[in-house]
């Protein structure tokens, strides 16, 4: 079995953060010992090269191995500038060693905007990372801060990806197994064409919507599941979504 973590939204900067609530999830994620973590961006609130240097300190704590996208936040003020200084390459890819799985980080931020893209260069790049994990034969993730599908309870749809056609396109041709996402702090499942696509909410702030509470979710991967877990920060960990695993 592949155990993923997957967290999002931390903010640091924010009025709305808690670091408490950041140290106590990295405190559970090491001490779960996943394979892999993704963090799918927002690391910081305003893009400040303080407040990103404040989150790669945070992020150097998680004793895994690591994929890091940035957000629309870390876009700010020349974040996008100091991103890759500080903290990851804004896109790339992570192989888990001896598991057969391949995860590619996709940067759809676009300085001082909060609409998201991913852009034709990176399409390519992840339709090439694709294919060639399929003729590897390996269960391909990928990881991005946007939603490409609109997520229920978070009010009028504005930042989706505005290629989000194409890319859904991509990701459903190139038989894409699982799909990442943050920004919109609620943690929701979607299936399409057999791809799952699943949103994190925000791990450390208080940027939240009606009774939600900071969450980070975990993934549970074997031969005939995949089985997603919601992890709030009152210690409880419920299920959020079990689908089956095509890639066999």
């Amino acid at each position: 079995m592949v155990f993923i973590a997957h967290l999002s939204d931390l903010h640091v900067g924010s009025m709305s953060f808690h670091e408490e609530l950041i140290l106590d999830a990295i405190d559970k994620i090491n001490e779960m010992g996943p394979d892999a973590t993704v963090v799918t961006g927002d690391l910081s609130d305003n893009g400040y090269y303080q407040e990103l240097k404040q989150a790669a300190d945070y992020v150097e704590q998680i004793k895994t191995p690591l994929l890091v996208v940035p957000g629309n936040h870390d876009s700010r003020h020349l974040g996008n500038e100091c991103f890759e200084e500080l903290i990851k390459k804004r896109y790339g890819t992570l192989k888990i060693k001896n598991q057969g799985v391949k995860i590619i980080g996709l940067d759809s931020s676009e300085p001082d905007l909060n609409s998201g893209k991913v852009g034709r260069s990176q399409q390519e790049f992840m339709e090439e990372a694709l294919k060639s994990a399929s003729e590897n034969g390996l269960f391909k993730i990928i990881a991005l801060h946007h939603h490409i599908i609109p997520v229920p309870r978070t009010g009028r749809e504005r930042n989706v990806l505005s290629d989000a056609g194409d890319i859904l396109m991509s990701l459903i041709e190139n038989h894409t197994d699982l799909v990442l996402s943050g920004h919109k702090h609620v943690p929701h499942t979607w299936i399409v064409h057999e791809t799952v696509f699943a949103t994190a909410g925000t791990v450390s702030s208080f940027k939240l919507r009606g009774k939600d509470i900071p969450s980070f979710n975990t993934l549970e991967i074997d031969q005939d599941y995949i089985n997603i877990l919601l992890n709030t920060a009152d210690g409880k960990t419920c299920p959020l979504a079990k689908y089956e695993n095509r890639c066999r």
